[in-house]
């Protein structure tokens, strides 16, 4: 998987992608900076959401149709106009993506519906989401599997049934790669509700999938433990230090806690190294001359013979290898040794 010039795998630098949803309260000069935030802390894509309230749902007044969850963030509010005060103006788009490309970051979008699609293509994105309310949603995942571009797809709520028709849905339309992300759909979301084991069944149920987070918890914790699991993108909701108000506000991270989630997570990319064994780097060759061997503890005469007195197995290791001491022992030396020398073979009369 590829997207513009980034490879997309567990082998490489994680992708890592600053989700500005709401947080932009409504004011484009507040998106603007936000894009500026997440080039400025290091974030491999910015990433935006593309609906109307009209296209999420419709105006009215059933129940159905107004959260009714005392534990969400939006308890009591009608759909509708939760939507409409979250929903990126359309027209913003265009300087948005063109801001990202003046600050060297990825632009891209989750399309909401099938006319999102079509308005997003007129931007070239590189890349598209399905969110994870989306996911079962399958007039959307073929139109945007048409356009063939790279396609990222959240799976919160949804069973590995769903997400098997998901990719075949995809495939069958002729998607471009596909990378498969991790989610839980609760706002935040717990720690202890992350499921990372899904991320390795992912990709052993998906191997020609790439497979990354969503993370809608608090902290790093979550996602420098996916990494290790083989996590290669990452998405993270973000917000100006100033937003306490903001729709998504109250699981986003600032632009200082967002460089330092992307330092958190490119470092314990950094970590995982290889499966090299022995001394896997210079600096770590340097500490090969701290291991013990062999050393003369006490001065030694010409013919004097070496024993547990007079010779250790000490630190440091520029003497003969341990594996010689039972031999040494009772044999003789070649000529007189001052306490400290390291021994060797030479120095041993056999």
């Amino acid at each position: 998987m590829k997207i513009l010039n980034r490879t997309i795998s567990p082998a490489e630098r994680p992708y890592i992608i600053a989700e500005v949803s709401a947080n932009h309260s409504g004011e484009l000069s507040r998106a603007l900076d936000l894009v500026a935030a997440a080039a400025d802390a290091g974030a491999s894509a910015v990433k935006f959401q593309t609906y109307t309230a009209d296209t999420m749902t419709i105006e009215c007044d059933r129940p159905e149709f107004r959260i009714n969850n005392p534990a969400s963030l939006w308890n009591g509010r009608a759909l509708y106009d939760l939507y409409d005060e979250a929903h990126t103006p359309w027209d913003w788009h265009a300087d948005l993506f063109e801001e990202a490309r003046r600050r060297g970051i990825h632009a891209f979008s989750s399309a909401f519906d099938e006319s999102a699609v079509d308005f997003l293509e007129t931007l070239d994105p590189p890349c598209y989401k399905v969110a994870s309310f989306e996911h079962t949603y399958i007039p959307l995942l073929e139109k945007v599997a048409k356009t063939q571009k790279p396609l990222m797809v959240s799976c919160g709520l949804a069973s590995m049934d769903e997400i098997q028709k998901s990719v075949q849905t995809l495939t069958a339309a002729g998607s471009g790669p596909l990378c498969l992300l991790a989610c839980t759909s609760s706002y935040p979301a717990s720690v202890a509700d992350s499921n990372l084991r899904r991320i390795p069944a992912l990709m052993e149920a998906f191997p020609a999938c790439r497979v990354g987070l969503s993370d809608h918890t608090i902290g790093n914790t979550v996602a420098i433990a996916a990494v290790a699991l083989g996590a290669c993108v990452f998405e993270k909701h973000f917000k100006m230090s100033d937003d306490d108000t903001s729709v998504d506000a109250a699981f986003s991270v600032t632009p200082e806690e967002l460089r330092d989630y992307v330092r958190a997570i490119n470092d314990a990319w950094d970590a995982l190294g290889e499966a090299n064994f022995g001394a896997a780097s210079a600096t770590e060759a340097e500490s090969l001359q701290f291991r013990r061997s062999i050393y003369v503890v006490a001065d030694v005469r010409e013919g004097e013979t070496f024993t547990r007195d007079n010779i250790r197995c000490i630190r440091p290791g520029h003497g003969l290898h341990t594996e010689h001491f039972a031999s040494v022992l009772g044999k003789r030396a070649k000529r007189t040794l001052e306490r400290g020398t390291p021994l060797s073979l030479d120095l041993v009369l056999s």
